[in-house]
């Protein structure tokens, strides 16, 4: 019992599928190795650092995250970030480096935190709200960042961080390849495209990225004189040390910016991630607990200084295919990170940077939502612009500035679309051949008005932006006497400005000498009314819940009204 009590802990840990997790973390550390090697390259941290964040991230988000199957480690939006934070950091000590790389990884572990405090709040299920256009666009904008930054080290140059400078140096390139480095990374991009579409067999013995980075390198050390391409140099072959977080209070809210822009796409990314887990496992993550592990993950790597990661979609699936279901398996990927490491660290400072460059160009191309573009033509147009506006921006200008114009272009299109939703679940009239939802008998007390009984009918959830076209639709009918307001198919009201507007509308017909009835508020609807208090303005027995019966009671009121000369001056509205 104990035992069980302990397990729960761990989401999802369980030891009845001890075999093919280990297959899928074996699997997945030697996925995992070279993209983290190549992404800590690419960062301008170092590829020890890839490493530490793969191995950090990994684990520290397998034991506390809320995806059982996900494996975590750095990713290639991330990196994208990281690198302008490293470079960003770095470049304001240009005397003492090593203080601005610290601030950089006090970024991290802010990040980590920020990501914390997003699970504590609950905020994953609304990051799962994001639109599958902004997400396209900005993933796609990340891959088109990691070819651009990588097109550079493939023939030899040295790398840029701004995928802008990168895009303006493609001419550079072109007129001054160093073709020692352009023939290694041309193999690379051969074998990781090839073999996993033609030698499947190969690719399941030895992962694609794991087959280029040793048999380019080993084309490199035995045909190539030494020195004649640019090589990652020597790494560590131990654990790192302690990094002590630094604030600097002149530029706290760069780096609240920074942070929060690695929290929000971390956030991001792993929730992905998890949605695709979910479908691979027939499994249901727990989104915040996911948040909650990934930012202890990053916490952790910050302090060691580790390359912030995510849920690693090729790593991840990877791990599923091989078996693995529980977080053993993304905490066997780290040890055996770990381990690879400690005993073989020395042996890759003779990898090209070429090598690697290859490999990050075919994640740039992988992270490319080619299945959205290729369904352009079928995509409203609104969409695909959201899409290409997002992917633009976080290109040109900024990551967080592009989700955030995404989701803004979201939100209006959205409301414009259940604005005009609503306005035609707006009816105000007097006319029962106009109306199709009443019964016969309903039918013939409207008929028998003459135009003196108004029906006021709304039709599915209430929001701001349906609030004026309500009262513009009430003022176009005049020379009522009595109104009922139905609400039988209004499953909500969604804010105080549409419950504003019905109250004006009841108050214009009241002053106008009106007599109103209230028909069907269901329960959460009659509430929020009552908790605003505009149920006052209704009499308590003309709060009806059958329509047909307040019909009837408001025609027996209509012939009082008539027979004792009341109603003279007819509610009318302009």
């Amino acid at each position: 019992m104990n035992l069980r009590a302990n397990l729960q802990w761990v989401n999802g840990l369980h030891f009845n599928n001890l075999r093919g997790d280990i297959h899928g973390g074996l699997t997945a550390a030697v996925v995992a190795l070279p993209l983290a090697m190549s992404m800590g390259v690419a960062s301008g941290v170092g590829p020890i650092a890839g490493i530490y964040g793969a191995i950090f991230v990994g684990l520290f988000a397998a034991i506390a995250g809320g995806t059982p199957s996900q494996v975590s480690g750095p990713t290639g939006p991330m990196t994208v970030v990281m690198a302008a934070i490293f470079t960003q950091y770095t470049g304001m000590y240009p005397d003492n480096p090593a203080h601005g790389a610290t601030l950089a990884f006090t970024v991290v572990i802010m990040g980590g935190l920020f990501q914390i405090g997003l699970g504590l709040l609950k905020v994953g299920k609304y990051i799962e709200l994001v639109p599958t256009s902004v997400v396209s666009g900005f993933m796609s904008g990340i891959g088109i960042i990691i070819i651009l930054l990588q097109v550079g080290p493939l023939v030899g140059a040295p790398t840029i961080s701004s995928p802008m400078e990168a895009a303006l140096h493609l001419w550079d390139y072109v007129t001054h390849i160093e073709y020692h480095a352009l023939e290694l990374g041309a193999l690379v991009l051969v074998m990781v495209y090839v073999i996993p579409n033609y030698l499947p067999a190969l690719n399941r013995m030895i992962p694609a990225p794991l087959f280029a980075l040793i048999a380019a390198t080993l084309f490199y050390i035995f045909f190539m004189e030494e020195g004649s391409t640019p090589t990652i140099g020597e790494i560590p072959s131990s654990l790192p040390s302690l990094t002590i977080p630094v604030i600097e209070l002149k530029i706290l809210i760069q780096m609240i910016g920074s942070a929060l822009t690695l929290a929000g796409l971390g956030a991001i990314d792993s929730l992905l991630t998890s949605l695709v887990a979910d479908s691979m496992t027939r499994q249901q993550h727990k989104s915040d607990r996911e948040l909650i592990g990934q930012g202890i993950g990053n916490t952790v790597a910050g302090f060691f200084g580790g390359l912030p990661g995510a849920g690693a979609t090729m790593r991840t699936v990877v791990n599923i295919k091989a078996g693995g279901r529980t977080p053993i398996s993304g905490a066997l990927h780290s040890i055996v990170l770990a381990a690879i490491i400690l005993g073989a660290g020395s042996l890759a400072s003779e990898i090209p940077k070429a090598v690697l460059a290859g490999i990050l160009i075919k994640v740039g191309t992988d992270i490319i939502d080619w299945d959205y573009i290729s369904r352009v033509k079928d995509i409203p147009r609104a969409s695909i612009i959201i899409m290409v506006t997002v992917m633009t921006v976080t290109v040109l200008v900024d990551l967080l500035i592009a989700v955030g114009i995404g989701m803004t272009m979201a939100s209006f299109i959205f409301m414009h679309r259940m604005t005009r939703m609503q306005v035609e679940g707006i009816d105000a009239v007097t006319n029962a051949s106009e109306i199709s939802y009443l019964s016969d008998e309903e039918a013939e007390i409207i008929d028998r008005a003459d135009g003196q009984i108004m029906i006021f009918h709304l039709s599915g959830p209430m929001s701001f932006s349906s609030a004026k076209a309500m009262v513009r639709r009430h003022a176009s009918i005049a020379n009522y006497k009595i109104m009922v307001l139905d609400l039988t198919d209004v499953p909500m009201i969604a804010d105080y400005t549409t419950a504003r507007a019905l109250e004006d509308i009841i108050i214009d017909t009241r002053k106008a000498g009106g007599r109103i009835f209230m028909v069907g508020a269901s329960g959460p609807v009659l509430k929020m009314l009552r908790k605003l208090r505009i149920t006052d303005n209704v009499r308590p027995e003309k709060i009806r819940n059958s329509r047909l019966k307040a019909l009837l009671h408001a025609e027996r009121l209509l012939d009082e009204m008539n027979a004792e000369g009341e109603g003279k001056h007819p509610a009318a509205h302009g």
